[in-house]
This record gives C-alpha cells, sequence and structure tokens, in this order.
C-alpha cells in the first residue's frame, strides 16, 4: 500500500480513504500479502486527473461503479463482424476532455446501454470515431448530451429500420446480396434522401421566419 501510494502521488490515508469509498478494486492478496498492481495505480491517477477537472468524489465514485460493472468490449463492438466504423481507445480523462461536466455517471451508464461504450481493462472503447467527434462537436455547440445520447436512441431505431429495408430488398429481389454492394447502395440513397429532408425542413423554417406566416 505505502508503494502504491508513493507511485501515485498520494498519501496512505488518502488511499485507504479511496479504498472505504470503493473508488479502487481490492488488492489481491496472497496469505497476508496485499498486491496492487498497475491497473490500481491507472485508476488513481485517473482519480487524481478527474478531481483537478472539478469532478467531486461522488461523482467519481458513481463513474468507478459504471466502469466496474461494464460489458466486455468485445460484447459492445461485435468483434469479429464487419464494420466502416474505426474504434477509439480513451482514458477516463481523456473521455471528459471530449465531454467536461457532461462526462458523468449516467451519460456514461447511457452511453454503455446504447452500445457507444465499452469497457477493456483501464481503458474506454467508444464504438465509432465519427460518432465520437460529431457528438462532442454537438456538446462544444451548446447541445446537452443527455439530449444528444437522447437523439442518438431515436436515430438508432430508425437505422435499424432502414437496414432492414434495404436488405430484405436486396435479398428478395437479387441473388447475390454482396455486403459491399449493400451498404454503397444503402449509403448513396439515405445520404441523399436525408440531404433533401434537410434542405426541405431548412426551407420550412426559414419560411415561418417571414412576417405573418405561422411556424410550424
Amino acid at each position: 500500500m505505502e508503494e502504491l501510494a508513493e507511485e501515485a502521488g498520494i498519501t496512505v490515508r488518502t488511499l485507504r480513504f479511496y479504498r472505504e469509498r470503493g473508488l479502487i478494486q481490492p488488492p489481491r492478496r496472497e496469505g497476508r500479502i496485499a498486491w496492487y498492481d498497475d491497473h490500481h495505480l491507472a485508476r488513481l491517477r485517473t482519480i487524481t486527473g478527474l478531481l483537478e477537472r472539478g469532478h467531486t468524489l461522488n461523482g467519481i465514485a458513481d463513474l468507478a461503479a459504471t466502469f466496474d460493472s461494464g460489458r466486455d468490449v468485445a460484447e459492445v463492438l461485435g468483434l469479429g463482424e464487419p464494420s466502416e466504423e474505426t474504434p477509439v481507445r480513451l482514458t477516463p480523462e481523456q473521455l471528459a476532455d471530449y465531454f467536461q461536466d457532461q462526462a458523468t455517471a449516467e451519460n456514461l451508464a447511457a452511453s454503455m446501454e446504447l452500445g457507444y461504450l465499452g469497457i477493456d481493462g483501464d481503458e474506454i472503447v467508444h464504438i465509432s470515431r465519427r460518432l465520437l467527434d460529431a457528438s462532442s462537436e454537438l456538446v462544444r455547440a451548446g447541445v446537452p448530451l443527455d439530449a444528444v445520447l437522447s437523439s442518438g436512441r431515436q436515430v438508432r431505431e430508425h437505422a435499424d429500420a432502414l437496414a432492414d429495408l434495404f436488405v430484405r430488398v436486396l435479398r428478395t429481389h437479387t441473388a447475390d446480396s454482396d455486403p459491399g454492394q449493400l451498404r454503397t447502395l444503402a449509403h448513396a440513397v439515405v445520404d441523399a434522401e436525408l440531404s433533401m429532408a434537410l434542405d426541405r425542413r431548412l426551407r420550412e423554417d426559414g419560411d415561418s421566419d417571414e412576417p405573418g406566416r405561422p411556424r410550424p
């Protein structure tokens, strides 16, 4: 314990307090000897980093509980399945840099429920670089992260329905349902339709700002 506290730059008393609060896992014991490892050191450095960013110990305890109850990363990412998305490995500190005070235990749990995040040792794995960048941009623009995640659930429902539609059409009317062809065609149709839908919606919003025109 003394060696771990020294490596982490904290006092033994503080380390004991963290253990009592459940912020770090119990050590591995061999008889009367308690062994701490790099995972304990990484967790302590994470706690220090989060405290420096203004997180409270109660909030960090919630995050720690969420980390420790996280699903295996392979379950979340569906390793072995073809994907166009690039996973991103992050430390908890890096995740906090992306979302600042929005990186709460509640939002982290919601992200894990959606399958956006998984836990791999002391790292957090985000399923998609594109989703991570888009989410953080929305938060920086002023959209609360819980609203981003709520919208993500709705988008997921529509995306699943679109995927079912394209798979069903291709398999019904073609002899060769090539996954590469399916992805290319689906992207082309959905991108074009979404672009035109945004054009219509933005045009309608612009028209509703005219004097005497009601807003929808």
